[in-house]
């Protein structure tokens, strides 16, 4: 399923350009089917913009995620990673939030807490490196986050925004973290 972009949204046509600046290798877009076949195998939805941009092209080389040959176990690792830094610092810094109410005492009570509350939370989709995207169909115009372990930052204003500010030497814009959980962690 392909969504028209709003009216001042980037198209495919925007994002290839804007990708061929970036000095990614890319391959053809994915297609519906690979769309749904990468969605369905790895029980997420790539946000409007993120599906437009890997519809345009698939950036591949070192950093990028490469949705078409990357592997099953690859890509996994790194949806798993926003998840396992939070479980890290709960583990090791004594990282926890309040919402969650009050900590176990004991340290495999208080991981199996935190899986159980970060099973409930947005899935985060990695774009390049340790920048994600929520992982939410049909919307547009997210913040890109930087995320290591509870250090998340918004490391971009929406994805074109986070394009130019990571491979062109533009200037990060910020926008207030969309996505419930992970916006509350942002510093």
């Amino acid at each position: 399923m392909t969504s028209t972009p709003p009216p001042d949204r980037p198209t495919e046509r925007d994002f290839r350009l804007l990708l061929e600046r970036t000095g990614a290798d890319l391959l053809p877009g994915l297609t519906g089917a690979e769309f749904e076949t990468v969605e369905q195998d790895l029980g997420f939805r790539f946000a409007a913009d993120h599906r437009s941009m890997l519809s345009a092209a698939l950036p591949t080389g070192k950093g990028w995620p490469n949705w078409r040959y990357g592997g099953a176990r690859d890509l996994r690792a790194r949806l798993a990673l926003p998840a396992e830094g939070v479980l890290f610092d709960v583990e090791h810094n004594a990282f926890w939030p309040e919402a969650w109410g009050a900590r176990p005492a004991q340290r495999k009570h208080a991981l199996k807490s935190a899986r159980y509350h970060l099973a409930r939370v947005p899935r985060m989709v990695p774009v390049y490196g340790h920048r994600y995207l929520p992982g939410t169909e049909g919307q547009w115009g997210h913040p890109v986050l930087s995320m290591m372990q509870t250090d998340i930052v918004v490391y971009g204003a929406n994805l074109t925004n986070y394009l130019t500010a990571e491979f062109l030497d533009g200037g990060i814009e910020y926008a207030e973290p969309t996505v419930p959980f992970w916006r509350d962690l942002v510093s």
